[in-house]
């Protein structure tokens, strides 16, 4: 499998893109740039399968609707944050002077941790709350990729001062279901560059002494 990082909108979001070697693809947080997301796909002939949230706010779901109606797929959340993309109070665009960003409810609401299979895509799902409490990390074993979100970044970590976050809660859920990871398994983020496990684990000032 192949993946691609497209840093979306005003706070360069990443949105991620994993397809296979019949070009069908997996979509993680289109936050922004609707079109120009499509373009990509179309250019590079994928086809796309579902839209996967790692969590709700607004820099995260700002072109779900755009790519859900074009291709007609299904977009997955977890439960805990399932009423935030119909509420800009919620997803913090209104927060934020962004604007009412909102899409329509989600095909699919996860409420466990689970294995997803999509096609031919398997996916663990890790509920990594702190971040905000319906946090999702979706971890590819076969790729050695784990998709963070907003919970862990190269030498930092998500903020946990927006409505429902919880810094403790944070650390835990980076320590309990992040760091548990191989150490050669590359995080990608929700903002910024990648990193690996084993490079948090040895440099990341915020997970020291935990």
């Amino acid at each position: 499998m192949e993946w691609k990082q497209i840093p979306l909108g005003p706070l360069q979001t990443n949105c991620y893109i994993l397809w296979n070697d019949r070009n069908k693809c997996l979509i993680i947080d289109p936050g922004a740039e609707g079109e120009k997301l499509v373009n990509w796909l179309n250019e590079n002939k994928l086809e796309p399968l579902a839209i996967l949230l790692t969590h709700a706010h607004f820099d995260h779901i700002g072109a779900v609707d755009t790519v859900r109606d074009t291709y007609n797929i299904p977009v997955y959340i977890h439960e805990n944050e399932s009423n935030w993309l119909t509420d800009p109070g919620l997803n913090g665009s209104g927060l934020f002077g962004m604007g009412n960003i909102q899409t329509r409810p989600a095909e699919t609401v996860f409420t466990s941790e689970k294995t997803v299979t999509i096609d031919d895509f398997t996916l663990a799902l890790f509920e990594t709350p702190g971040h905000s409490p319906g946090s999702l990390s979706y971890y590819v074993q076969s790729e050695g990729i784990v998709f963070a979100g907003d919970t862990l970044f190269m030498g930092s970590i998500g903020r946990s001062d927006l409505p429902g976050g919880n810094h403790e809660q944070l650390l835990s859920s980076i320590h309990e279901h992040l760091l548990t990871l191989p150490e050669d398994t590359r995080v990608l983020p929700g903002h910024g560059p990648t990193t690996t496990v084993g490079n948090e684990m040895d440099g990341n000032p915020f997970l020291n002494g935990f």
